[in-house]
C-alpha cells in the first residue's frame, strides 16, 4: 500500500503552483471534494465517508494538506484555510444522485442563527453521521451522511429560514432520509420552547463546550 501510494502521479500543475508541497492526484481529489461541498470545517470520519478513502490513506493526505497550509487540525476537527476557501470550484453533482427537497420553514426570529448552528454542528441524529459545515456571512449549511453513505442531508440555516434537502444515491431508501430529516427537525424544534428557547440554547452550547465535538 505504501509503495503504491508513493508512485501516484502528481496533481494538476495549477494546484501544485499554489503550494510548496508535492500533492498526488489522490490528494487533489480530496481537495476537490472539499471545494465541491464548500466545506469550511469537517470531521475526519465525515470526510472519509464523503471520499470513500481508507482511514490510513486519508490520514496521510490530510497531513500533506496541513503541511501545505490548506487545512488545520484542531481539537474539534479540521478547519479549512482561507487559501483553500478562496479557490473556485465547479459544483459537479455525482452521477446517480437525486436531490430531494425535504423541508422549508421559518425559524423563530428571537434566536440568532449562530446559536442554532453551534448547537447542531458535530452531533449525530438517528442514522445521520456528522460530516461538516459550510459557513459564510449569510448563514451556514450543515451536512450529515447516513451510516452507509448513500444519503446526505444538508440543512441550510440562513436569514431566519431553514431549508433541508437530501442527496440520495441510486438504490438508497428515500424513506430513511425523510425519517432522519424529521429526527433532525425534532431536535431543532426542542430548541424553541416558548420564552425559554434562548436559555435552552445557551445551556446546550455551554454543555457542548465542556464536551468538544468534531467540526
Amino acid at each position: 500500500m505504501e509503495g503504491r501510494h508513493n508512485q501516484e502521479p502528481d496533481a494538476s500543475p495549477a494546484l501544485q503552483a499554489e503550494t510548496s508541497i508535492s500533492l498526488s492526484d489522490r490528494d487533489s481529489e480530496v481537495v476537490q471534494r472539499i471545494e465541491q461541498e464548500g466545506l469550511t470545517g469537517f470531521s475526519f470520519d465525515g470526510l472519509r465517508r464523503l471520499t470513500g478513502a481508507h482511514p490510513e490513506t486519508l490520514s496521510r493526505i490530510l497531513e500533506r494538506l496541513e503541511d501545505a497550509g490548506m487545512v488545520q487540525k484542531t481539537p474539534g476537527g479540521y478547519v479549512v484555510s482561507e487559501q483553500l476557501r478562496g479557490r473556485a470550484a465547479l459544483s459537479v453533482e455525482d452521477s446517480g444522485v437525486t436531490r430531494v427537497p425535504l423541508l422549508h420553514t421559518l425559524l423563530p426570529f428571537d434566536v440568532p442563527t449562530k446559536l442554532v448552528v453551534d448547537t447542531l454542528k458535530g452531533r449525530w441524529f438517528d442514522r445521520l453521521r456528522w460530516v461538516g459545515l459550510s459557513q459564510g456571512e449569510d448563514g451556514a449549511t450543515l451536512k450529515w451522511l447516513t451510516e452507509d453513505g448513500k444519503v446526505q442531508i444538508d440543512a441550510i440555516v440562513s436569514r431566519g429560514q431553514l431549508n433541508m434537502e437530501a442527496r440520495v444515491k441510486d438504490g438508497a431508501d428515500v424513506g430513511s432520509a425523510v425519517k432522519a430529516a424529521h429526527t433532525l427537525m425534532s431536535r431543532i424544534s426542542r430548541l424553541y420552547v416558548g420564552s425559554r428557547g434562548r436559555s435552552r440554547l445557551m445551556f446546550e452550547i455551554a454543555s457542548a463546550s465542556r464536551h468538544p465535538v468534531a467540526m
